[in-house]
């Protein structure tokens, strides 16, 4: 019954083709429903979309781009390209600057973030890329290694399932579309819990988000999130933190944070990243 009522809402749910920034814990799905990216196709355009698949972040960007370009033209987007971008040369070639130009959506496909940023950090076509987002000009999506790059601190790696420690994440420069984010993907599937706090103890002035597999956290221009997906977000919040012994302990010892505030967001859940409040749903 509650699959049912679950299968309901998402039917009944409005379709926005507003634009909209779209970070997705990764393993989405692309056979069944593909709710998640049917809603970047119709926040990118929907018929009238020209579609930016950017796989750099893959160790397979040919099959992994052709994969997303399948899926979009299916559905029956107006123009879809791969930008095979394997060096950081590509990226000044007048010809994809033109097509980031003309395009209406930008997808950031999962692999290694560290690779992705290593391609595109810091180059123009990435900035021109972050600026459209930010202007309300293109819908921008990334997926899981997609997603991690979305703040300027970036979990690079690390373990799981372990109490909060320094050495159980690794950091590293994001793309900064989010520059006050630091987000965790494959979240509660990979138990992760532990690495996004030891990571906020390092940054108690960012704001933390774990997004599960098949899962996204919708971001519309004005900063209000809205959860999609299957799974949850998880907001990290240290605004409020009183105590952390991080900067004192060992790398192996655990951290110790007092006052964090932890949200858990599902399906239809709202968050204000500004203010950093629960909104009311949408009725």
């Amino acid at each position: 019954m509650l699959q049912l009522e679950s299968q309901s809402l998402v039917q009944t749910m409005p379709q926005s083709t507003k634009t909209a920034i779209m970070i997705i814990g990764g393993a989405e799905d692309k056979v069944h429903g593909r709710e998640i990216l049917q809603t970047f196709f119709n926040r990118a355009g929907a018929l009238e979309a020209t579609i930016a698949i950017i796989p750099s972040a893959s160790r397979e960007p040919a099959v992994i781009g052709d994969r997303y370009r399948t899926i979009f033209t299916e559905m029956g987007a107006k123009v879809v390209k791969v930008l095979d971008i394997r060096d950081r040369s590509q990226s000044e070639d007048p010809l994809m600057h033109e097509y980031i130009e003309e395009c209406t959506g930008v997808f950031l496909t999962g692999g290694d973030q560290l690779r992705l940023c290593g391609l595109l950090a810091e180059t123009p076509l990435m900035e021109r890329i972050r600026k459209r987002a930010h202007l309300g000009e293109i819908t921008l999506a990334g997926t899981s290694a997609g997603a991690a790059v979305m703040g300027h601190h970036m979990i690079a790696g690390g373990g799981s399932g372990e109490s909060p420690n320094r050495s159980l994440v690794d950091m590293a420069v994001g793309l900064g579309i989010f520059p006050d984010l630091i987000v965790d993907q494959h979240f509660h599937n990979r138990n992760r819990m532990g690495r996004l706090i030891s990571a906020i103890s390092g940054y108690p002035d960012k704001l933390g988000m774990g997004i599960d597999e098949d899962t996204c956290a919708l971001i519309e221009g004005d900063g209000v999130l809205q959860v999609m997906g299957k799974g949850t977000v998880s907001i990290v919040d240290p605004g409020e933190v009183s105590y952390t012994n991080q900067p004192s302990v060992g790398a192996t010892e655990p951290i110790s944070i007092f006052n964090l505030r932890v949200h858990i967001l599902s399906y239809g859940d709202r968050y204000h990243l500004q203010q950093r409040v629960i909104l009311p749903p949408n009725v």
